[in-house]
């Protein structure tokens, strides 16, 4: 450390990085300043919202409140981590496929903390997993698909062959309709054609 500046090798997504930063800059600031990881999002800056929420050892951290160089010889993993190869990972492929994302931002926090909440407990309940993505606030949803998309991708990664039915995608339909996937919303059954 000199004049202020900190240089460490950081390991941030499965790689060794070296990066120069003033030594009062947060974890945030690193990742999204000097690495060029914008997925980790810039929220509260209070530690209120989750939006900034990375993994440090596996385990969630809000990354506005800790300092960067608190984290040599840690293990940080963020937002960009999470894909394998070109494949989305159960949570991300859950969270797209239900409608859990809306405007996005605050979805990698949650994505993280979901990720850590599953590597913990494989088989959460939904009240498991109401508290532990209690930190992530989400201005969009009413938080239903959020919990649903979590419980869709433990059992995608517990092996459970799930598929999701029409409901689950797209909501109940109205009494007297039927719906396919194939062709959408059908004319009513009784003939009329309100």
């Amino acid at each position: 450390m000199a004049g202020g500046i900190t240089t460490l090798d950081l390991r941030i997504n499965g790689e060794q990085r070296v990066v120069a930063f003033p030594t009062h800059h947060t974890l945030l600031e690193v990742l999204r300043e000097e690495c060029g990881l914008t997925g980790t999002k810039h929220g509260c800056e209070l530690g209120e919202c989750g939006a900034c929420a990375v993994l440090v050892d596996g385990r969630p951290v809000l990354s506005c409140l800790a300092l960067a160089a608190e984290m040599k010889g840690r293990d940080i993993e963020t937002i960009e981590g999470l894909q394998e190869s070109n494949e989305l990972v159960p949570l991300q492929a859950a969270f797209a496929d239900l409608g859990a994302a809306q405007c996005g931002y605050c979805t990698p926090g949650i994505l993280m903390t979901a990720k850590a909440l599953l590597d913990q407990k494989p088989d959460p309940s939904r009240k498991e997993i109401s508290e532990g993505l209690a930190g992530n606030l989400c201005r969009c949803t009413g938080y239903h698909k959020i919990v649903e998309a979590v419980e869709w991708a433990a059992a995608v990664e517990r092996g459970e062959n799930r598929e999701y039915d029409a409901e689950t995608l797209w909501g109940a339909t109205e009494p007297g309709l039927e719906t396919s996937l194939e062709t959408g919303p059908e004319t009513p059954t009784d003939g009329s054609t309100d």
